[in-house]
């Protein structure tokens, strides 16, 4: 397969056939743990009986109109998604990407209408992740993106590091347009941001005329055990983006916009070809369901201060720190987190990493006590025998 498909995610030599669950089974018939659920897309876990019912149902009736039309579907998702968050208006996209670069877009022209035509900077935070476009890439605060092997990259971002309230002072001035925030930064390493810092800056943004915008493409969708983990930090965001989990792994992306964000997109301005199509609005309603049903946020919030609070009474010296929000989850090892994920692999538990020594679980939200526990017991040996 590595001479065949271009292997720009250094993939491991597994192959997976079919999951049920929070459990993966490989062509050879090994099973496996999941606690990356596809980087936190396969929220309601594999081979979902109501999902895979309405993705087959929809499939019969139509999969794709175009954006010239609506969808029966795509209208009736698009009335429960702003109910459900609060939001005035919704963009759909294909990705994480391009629900942040339709958010970039926004903040700029929405920058261009205001009195100071320059307002056209857009801040976010040290540590950030928010795509692998040039814009997005840009926008994330991590130097080790910025290669120079994809330069020119677009201009008109600064960065501040969560928590430093001095630099709130002085960053946000008439030529920002946006201040754009992960409420726990993901790949950037699970960083949980404070709440006060949060609404503080956030208070600055607005104070200097900028618009807010929430990069939820992974903590959004009841991934930290709330819809929205924006909510949890006291703010209300212009913008907000979501993807990963939206549709439970049919490619989807979002950017729901109010206030003064509003009305700032008119007729061309931005466009997808496969945007909100039929098949992902339909599979996308089904996860709406499911996790706005009773009692469901609060069991990924359990399952969540279960996987922490086991790791923690291990009280193993190679374990640093351990943090997070329901079941978005990093873990500070004092040993190379890939060499722990690889190993982790060959002992039937999938895991990502963020960083260099965090690991990082984003299992399904769905995901049973027992296989919490069949995956933990599988990482609680790899630890042991490291430590």
């Amino acid at each position: 397969m590595s001479n065949i498909v271009v292997n720009n995610y250094g993939s491991f030599p597994v192959e997976f056939s079919r999951g049920q669950g929070a459990t993966l089974f490989s062509s050879e018939g090994k099973e496996y743990i999941d606690f990356v659920s596809g980087i936190g897309v396969n929220c309601l876990g594999h081979n979902h009986p109501a999902l895979v019912n309405a993705i087959t149902q929809q499939a019969a009736r139509q999969i794709h109109i175009s954006n010239y039309y609506h969808s029966d579907v795509g209208v009736v998702y698009a009335k429960e998604l702003i109910a459900a968050t609060g939001m005035e208006r919704v963009y759909f996209g294909n990705s994480g990407a391009e629900a942040n670069e339709a958010a970039i877009k926004l903040a700029r022209k929405y920058g261009s209408l205001s009195e100071n035509k320059n307002r056209k900077v857009i801040v976010t935070l040290e540590k950030s992740f928010h795509g692998r476009t040039l814009a997005t890439l840009k926008a994330t605060g991590q130097e080790k993106f910025h290669t120079e092997s994809f330069a020119p990259y677009p201009e008109g971002f600064r960065y501040i590091k969560a928590g430093d309230y001095s630099a709130i002072e002085n960053i946000f001035d008439d030529t920002v347009c946006a201040f754009m925030l992960e409420c726990v930064q993901g790949e950037g390493g699970v960083n949980l941001i404070d709440k006060d810092w949060a609404i503080a800056a956030v208070n600055a943004a607005r104070k200097a005329g900028a618009i807010v915008i929430c990069d939820e493409v992974q903590t959004g969708m009841a991934r930290t055990g709330k819809l929205l983990a924006s909510t949890e930090l006291g703010i209300e965001p212009e913008v907000i983006t979501l993807a990963k989990g939206i549709a439970g792994g049919i490619p989807m992306g979002a950017c729901l916009f109010k206030g003064k964000a509003t009305d700032v997109f008119v007729a061309g301005d931005h466009q997808s070809t496969f945007a909100g199509n039929p098949l992902a609005c339909s599979a996308a309603r089904v996860v709406l369901t499911e996790l706005t049903s009773p009692g469901f946020m609060e069991r990924v919030s359990a399952s969540g201060n279960k996987i922490r609070s086991e790791i923690e009474s291990w009280n193993l010296s190679c374990v640093k720190e351990i943090r997070g929000k329901g079941l978005m989850i990093g873990v500070d090892i004092v040993q190379s987190a890939a060499s722990v994920q690889k190993l982790c692999l060959e002992s039937g538990l999938c895991i990502s990493t963020a960083g260099t020594n965090t690991l990082r679980f984003l299992p399904p939200l769905v995901i049973s006590d027992e296989e919490i526990e069949k995956g933990l017991s599988v990482l609680r040996l790899i630890l042991e025998s490291i430590n």
